[in-house]
């Protein structure tokens, strides 16, 4: 190996490694560091849509997409990666896709096939649950002595 070709070996391996120096990592760290507080957000008295949970999930779910984003790209170094990968993330984000539509029908039709048994023990919504202690009181036995 000539000196030329173990400067030209030196020069890439840099190239590879530093991808334009720690400042651009910094700045990463920055702005997770804003979007965990963005996330925090949602549960102060400033956040304007506290009626409204839904708003507050998915401003939630957008800010940990992104955050899991800048995380992928920069410091798994997705970002510097050849164009393979997208041979790799686009035919598993179909499929992971088409699995989760193959399967919502399934879980939202399951309540519907539950044993008696299966719905003594089944969770419930806020709603069900009020009616069942309201049916509960109803058919308690009224003590004519209180």
């Amino acid at each position: 190996m000539t000196t030329h070709d173990s400067d030209h070996a030196v020069d890439t391996h840099a190239h590879a490694e530093g991808h334009g120096g720690i400042a651009k990592y910094i700045y990463v760290f920055l702005a997770l560091c804003v979007l965990t507080g963005a996330s925090f957000f949602t549960y102060s008295d400033y956040w304007p849509y506290h009626e409204h949970p839904e708003v507050g999930r998915l401003f939630m779910m957008v800010v940990s997409c992104t955050k899991a984003m800048l995380v992928i790209l920069f410091f798994m170094h997705v970002k510097y990666e050849a164009d393979w990968k997208y041979v790799l993330t686009i035919p598993a984000s179909i499929m992971s896709l088409l699995l989760i539509l193959a399967l919502v029908p399934d879980i939202g039709l399951r309540m519907r096939t539950y044993s008696p048994e299966r719905k003594e023990h089944a969770a419930q919504s806020k709603a069900a649950n009020e009616k069942l202690q309201e049916k509960v009181r109803a058919e308690e036995p009224h003590d004519a002595a209180h």
